[in-house]
């Protein structure tokens, strides 16, 4: 026998592996159930009449083009201030963290409210003749809402991930005679990559399902200003439920799509 030593097992990994996947089971199985409780009330003739009408389907199309804009736009800021947040200290730090969770803490109908407020005030006002069009109840108002609260989502995901990056490369980058602007293109970016794809994936996933904001700020507007979350609640409001419940499983089987395609796409980018 070698002189080696031998790890000796204690018991058995069956009792920790049964807790762990039954107690993580309870949450997957409620999902599940809530699907196919959606898939018992309606039928597939209900989903090919809603994507019939003209309004659901301007709506499906709304909320894919919307989302991606946000999406867009959220990325453009949360790469900047989840770098600025992650590598440095500055004076007032923590009240910016705090500005900066206020979308995630806040009720939707609060963010959608001071959207309202804040577009009534002289500075909404200006932007508004700047742009040349009223953005309240308008369908820019559909992209603002959205990307108020989206935003922060991709901003944390963005700080999580420059905190993963390890900052001495960057630093050697910069000895080597690359501006900061070169050293964070070609050496942080290419690394931040994977939250990046997780960023946008998160955006648009929070951006599909924002119904609060959209609802205050936007409003319901059929051909307008709809998205989907907004066509569930105007087909309940009309006791609708099986159209109701057809475009919340359009909604599910969008959502699932671009979740898998974005995932596959960002683990093939990180393995690049």
């Amino acid at each position: 026998m070698s002189g080696a030593k031998q790890v000796r097992r204690v018991g058995s990994d069956v009792p920790f592996f049964a807790s762990m996947i039954g107690l993580g089971s309870v949450y997957v199985g409620l999902v599940a159930a809530m699907l196919i409780a959606d898939a018992t009330v309606a039928s597939w003739a209900d989903i090919t009449d809603a994507l019939a009408q003209r309004e659901i389907r301007y709506a499906i199309w709304l909320s894919l083009i919307s989302c991606t804009m946000t999406t867009v736009l959220s990325l453009w800021v949360a790469v900047p201030i989840g770098y600025l947040m992650s590598r440095y200290d500055f004076r007032g730090k923590a009240l910016v963290n705090a500005l900066l969770d206020i979308p995630i803490v806040l009720p939707p109908l609060v963010i959608g409210i001071s959207l309202l407020i804040l577009f009534q005030l002289p500075a909404g006002k200006f932007v508004q003749d700047v742009l040349g069009t009223r953005v309240p109840f308008m369908l820019p108002a559909v992209i603002i809402a959205q990307f108020a609260v989206a935003c922060a989502f991709a901003v944390r995901t963005m700080v999580a991930s420059f905190d993963r990056i390890d900052p001495r490369r960057e630093q050697v980058a910069l000895t080597l005679g690359c501006t900061r602007a070169q050293a964070f293109s070609s050496v942080v970016l290419p690394e931040a990559r994977p939250g990046m794809v997780t960023a946008a994936t998160i955006a648009w996933a929070r951006s599909l399902g924002e119904f609060g904001p959209i609802l205050v700020f936007a409003g319901s507007f059929r051909m307008r200003t709809e998205v989907m979350p907004t066509t569930v609640f105007l087909e309940l409001s009309v006791g609708n439920l099986e159209g109701a419940t057809a475009v919340s499983l359009i909604m599910v089987t969008v959502a699932v799509v671009v979740l898998v395609l974005a995932r596959r796409f960002g683990s093939r980018r990180s393995l690049a």
